[in-house]
């Protein structure tokens, strides 16, 4: 527990912020409230909540569509560098650094005086140092790849936030994603996918684009209960870095959480990529997760998946930005609506679609268009009701 009597901002009110995706921003906020939160506002690109102890536990446990949870230490108006870095320097950093911990700083700058987030962040890194070094002669060390301590700057409107990143670094991360292909899915993104189709464990789902088994990673996670932290927090516990830590409340959560992992009936989860690199990867990701190892992975060019009859079809399929050619994407996604017409009926099919106008190419209508960003790209996730009995629809 803490030895220190300073009082952080997210200690005083039990405030945090969430970041994620675009487009993932109020399925956060509902995410948030369902992991014990007892107020989440959703905003541009994350969301603002508020938690007990326990809960902010249980969310940086839990979280699939979180890419960090910051605990803010203190908030201030600052229209120059010269005051961030004064004012950081009046912080007491001894409460969460000694001279062996090593820290990181991410930072995000917008509409502020301060115009590069890469000035911001070394402000604040001299402040740091030059507070250690005047009270002791020595300094922390800085170590970007894998830092005891991560810090959060983020300046809006000539507004600063410092904050302690509570998750040690960027969620998205699970563990599991040993092996990669081209342009792999987010795996909060692909979470993000895994709710929208309202899948949870009951009936299949079938990825016929698996690549290196991302959507299907995301969709065993949800439908089985294992946290989205299992893997990347079995052995080091990011929420230690808070000066308020308590050991024996965090491993109540965890064992709380992992006694929900349950099995998955046999088969209900199946993938297929054309090519053998991408499934190859995808059984080596998938085999470190709890029941990994019987997700059945076929190579095979999707058309050849056979009938997939009332089942849940999410897929990423490729499109203009890697096939380099729009005539090539135009007529693969007229022959994915020729198979959902003919095999799939009773189905419903999620696909990503990272060019727009490729939607039309399906020849099928759309649902719902759900705009969704892969990174900085724009994409839609379009829902396809495939009725049973018609060859079309």
């Amino acid at each position: 527990m803490c030895h220190h009597p300073v009082m952080y901002e997210y200690r005083k009110h039990a405030t945090y912020f969430a970041q994620c995706g675009r487009g993932l921003e109020e399925m956060l906020a509902a995410e948030l409230l369902e992991l014990g939160a007892s107020r989440s506002k959703p905003v541009f690109r994350g969301a603002g909540f508020n938690a007990a102890p326990e809960a902010l536990y249980r969310i940086v446990y839990g979280t699939r569509l979180a890419s960090r949870i910051l605990a803010p230490l203190r908030t201030f108006d600052c229209h120059s560098d010269k005051y961030l870095y004064e004012t950081a320097l009046k912080l007491d950093w001894s409460a969460l650094l000694t001279l062996e911990t090593t820290f990181a700083i991410t930072a995000q700058v917008s509409q502020s005086n301060i115009k590069h987030s890469q000035f911001a962040a070394q402000k604040l890194k001299d402040a740091i140092v030059d507070q250690f070094r005047d009270r002791t002669g020595r300094r922390p060390s800085v170590e970007r790849r894998h830092p005891d301590l991560h810090l959060n700057l983020n300046i809006h409107r000539n507004r600063v936030t410092i904050s302690l990143d509570a998750g040690g670094g960027p969620l998205h991360r699970r563990g599991y994603r040993r092996e990669s292909v081209e342009a792999p899915l987010q795996e909060t993104l692909a979470a993000g996918i895994i709710r929208l189709s309202g899948w949870r464990g009951t009936g299949s789902l079938v990825d016929p684009f698996c690549g290196s088994g991302t959507l299907l990673a995301e969709a065993l996670m949800a439908g089985a209960n294992i946290p989205a932290g299992w893997l990347r927090m079995a052995q080091r516990t990011p929420l230690s870095a808070l000066p308020d830590f308590d050991a024996a409340l965090w491993r109540k959560v965890k064992s709380e959480a992992d006694a929900r992992i349950r099995e998955l009936p046999a088969g209900c989860l199946r993938g297929g990529d054309i090519d053998p690199k991408a499934v190859s990867a995808a059984r080596t990701n998938l085999a470190l997760l709890p029941g990994g190892e019987d997700i059945r992975l076929a190579r095979r060019d999707f058309r050849e998946t056979g009938e997939v009859r009332d089942s849940t079809i999410v897929a990423n399929p490729p499109y203009g930005v890697r096939l380099q050619d729009r005539e090539r994407a135009k007529a693969l996604f007229g022959q994915i609506g020729d198979f959902l017409k003919q095999d799939c009926a009773g189905s419903t099919a999620w696909l990503l679609c990272g060019e727009k106008a490729l939607v039309k190419s399906i020849g099928l209508r759309a649902g719902a268009r759900i705009p969704l960003w892969n990174g900085g790209l724009e994409c839609r996730l379009i829902k396809l009701e495939l009725y049973a009995g018609k060859g079309s629809n």
